[in-house]
């Protein structure tokens, strides 16, 4: 008997084999042939179509695995199709490899074994009500949002929704936009419910995503905490997901499968019949406005937890403030730093920058130091004493001669976390100052080591960039000072204003969460800047309902899909002339705008040119199956590579 088996690689279609006298039926997962090789497939819904007569190899095994349901397939089918992604890739991303999937053996679960929660926890009348409202919701399919300000205790909430349905004997998926925010979480979770949820990110260990994709798929674990790639795992019987922090641009994949895991959580929920819960301090344009279009359901946490006040707002004018020379921080910011520090709080200073400087020049020879894979420039980490790529992680040393034959003579151009930091050290001397960046939170146990640090009040000072506001509790933090207010605003992105107001939002919200008198100083030389007075107004909804208009005005997503085509290749003029090429053969089939197409802003990354184009449509998902129809007939350059962008966030 033929059966067509989906195997994870690119094709676009199922391949047919033989069952081999095995009872095969859709979902289940098989031991097969491709080439050499052996590789685990999926028996799937749909045979290939071939035009001529081929070979037909025979399945091997039938894996000892429960079969993938079939809403879980059908979301597969659909996010092949919206994302235009052969459906050979989708299913990789349910996969641990192509390897065979391993037995597990039943005491590798007993960490994650439910047991009885904490009733320490309780909640005030306003989390009461939000809680009431969600439960009212059901189980059935559909989007609520949590909307509240920072502290409010939104985790709290859910939470209690999120023990309910466990006990219901239901799995639960919750989805965090950064791996740095897991362990903290963790521990936040196992007070609350006593028992360890799954952890499930790139650092997780290839031992553990074996346990955990076997005790998902067999309902023996029933909660995962984890970032964009859990979405794909095999869930055998999910009974809610829940996007944190759903605004993050995190949850953007922009390499290699091209998706928005926010979107597909909400659509893998509408496919399981299954509640979406998006948690938010200020809701991404998209979620706000299918608030106000009624299709999303809402409840909203005004005030802090246990009445704690939000911290108050401070703009410094740089224009009439008095800055030392070689400085970065004004002496009236100084002052009022002094003031917290006497009162033991702890400081953060923000820059969303990293390394020391941002660009190098020679004062000789006037050479700006570029990196030689990418069209951008190379940034000075001190404490490595090198200069490096952000991009593509070149690295290289100081050691530059000029054109007089001697060294050169450096300068260090802008401010990066690692200089405000010195300039903090050469001012307070006996105070304690870490730095809190992905430089250095990239290893686990660093990370766990200085959060641990900030929560036991062992540092004094930190100088961090947005990923410190990206959820975590740190009790003392009652002074915050946004160095460069102005710097954030620039950038190709049509989000920039919305992504700012949330980056503020939220980096407000990390001071005073105990209770005590907190601050927020920016300094800036435009005071006057929309953003800065929204935040200061404490109104960001009104700002939310601008922009909804200016988009819908100039006919910007939500009210319009984009989809990018990014072109790439070796050969700067062989690439422009392949974007040309592929802008001719849409345009012939396809009547929608097409923009471009243009080079890239960053156009040459890991020593490739990047051109761009960008069609503009209204909202309808048959003009990707028309792209992707289209795509799949144009015969590409060796060398060129075409990614798909849908719903593109930024135009880097």
């Amino acid at each position: 008997m033929k059966v067509p088996i989906l195997i994870p690689n690119i094709f676009d279609h199922p391949f047919t084999y033989d069952s081999n006298s095995l009872n095969l039926n859709k979902g289940n997962y098989v031991a097969v042939p491709f080439g050499s090789t052996k590789i685990t497939g999926i028996v799937w819904d749909k045979f290939e179509k071939a035009e001529k007569k081929f070979l037909i190899k025979k399945v091997e095994k039938k894996l000892n695995v429960p079969k993938m349901h079939g809403n879980m397939i059908d979301f597969l089918n659909w996010f092949s199709i919206y994302n235009i992604v052969p459906i050979g890739m989708c299913i990789r991303l349910t996969l641990l490899s192509k390897g065979i999937v391993e037995n597990i053996p039943e005491s590798s679960f007993n960490q994650y074994q439910i047991l009885k929660k904490n009733s320490n926890y309780t909640l005030n009348s306003e989390q009461k009500k939000c809680l009431s409202d969600i439960q009212k919701k059901g189980k059935k399919f559909n989007v609520h949002v949590l909307d509240g300000v920072t502290g409010s205790g939104k985790t709290l909430v859910y939470f209690n929704r999120l023990w309910d349905i466990i006990n219901q004997g239901y799995q639960a998926l919750i989805m965090l936009p950064e791996i740095a925010l897991t362990s903290q979480f963790k521990k936040r979770f196992v007070d609350f419910f006593g028992f360890e949820p799954a952890i499930w990110h790139s650092a997780t260990s290839k031992k553990n995503k074996k346990i955990i994709w076997r005790g998902v798929v067999e309902n023996k674990i029933k909660v995962v905490v984890g970032a964009r790639s859990s979405l794909f795992l095999p869930f055998a019987k999910l009974g809610i997901i829940i996007v944190d922090e759903e605004h993050d641009a995190s949850y953007k994949q922009d390499e290699g499968i091209v998706y928005n895991a926010r979107d597909m959580a909400i659509s893998r929920g509408s496919f399981e019949k299954t509640p979406v819960l998006l948690i938010t301090s200020i809701p991404s344009v998209e979620t706000f406005n299918n608030i106000i279009k009624k299709k999303y359901s809402t409840s909203k946490l005004n005030k802090r937890y246990q009445d704690a006040s939000m911290p108050n707002l401070e703009i410094i004018n740089l224009n009439n403030k008095k800055i030392s020379n070689k400085k970065w921080i004004a002496n009236e910011t100084m002052e009022k730093v002094n003031h917290h520090l006497q009162k033991g709080d702890q400081v953060l200073f923000f820059l969303n920058r990293r390394g020391f400087a941002p660009f190098v020049i020679c004062k000789k020879c006037h050479n700006k130091f570029l990196c030689p894979n990418c069209s951008v420039n190379l940034n000075y980490h001190k404490s490595k004493n090198f200069l490096l790529c952000h991009y593509c992680g070149y690295k290289n040393n100081l050691n530059k001669i000029c054109k007089d034959n001697k060294p050169c003579e450096f300068i260090m151009c802008g401010p990066g976390v690692e200089r405000i930091a010195e300039e903090l050290e050469q001012k307070y001397p006996d105070k304690k100052i870490r730095i809190f960046s992905s430089d250095t939170l990239n290893k686990k146990k660093t990370s766990e080591d200085l959060i641990e640090k900030i929560e036991n009040k062992k540092i004094d000072i930190l100088v961090g960039t947005q990923l410190i506001s990206k959820g975590f509790h740190f009790s003392k933090l009652n002074c915050i000072v946004v160095v460069d207010a102005d710097f954030s605003s620039h950038g190709y992105d049509l989000r920039s204003a919305e992504k700012n107001i949330q980056l503020y939002h939220q980096l407000s919200g990390r001071a005073g969460r105990e209770g005590e008198s907190s601050t927020i100083y920016f300094q800036t030389y435009t005071p006057d800047d929309e953003i800065l007075l929204n935040i200061s107004k404490k109104n960001p909804h009104q700002f939310l309902l601008n922009e909804i208009e200016l988009r819908k005005k100039n006919k910007l997503p939500p009210f319009y899909r984009f989809i990018s085509i990014i072109i790439t290749g070796k050969n700067e003029k062989q690439t422009i002339n392949e974007a040309l090429k592929v802008k001719n053969q849409i345009t012939k089939d396809i009547k929608e705008e097409i923009l471009g197409p243009v080079n890239a802003p960053i156009f040459k990354l890991n020593q490739k040119y990047r051109c761009r184009l960008l069609l503009r449509s209204k909202k309808n998902i048959l003009i990707q199956k028309k792209l992707a129809k289209i795509l799949r007939k144009i015969k590409i350059y060796p060398g060129i590579k075409l990614t798909v962008d849908v719903d593109p966030i930024t135009f880097n």
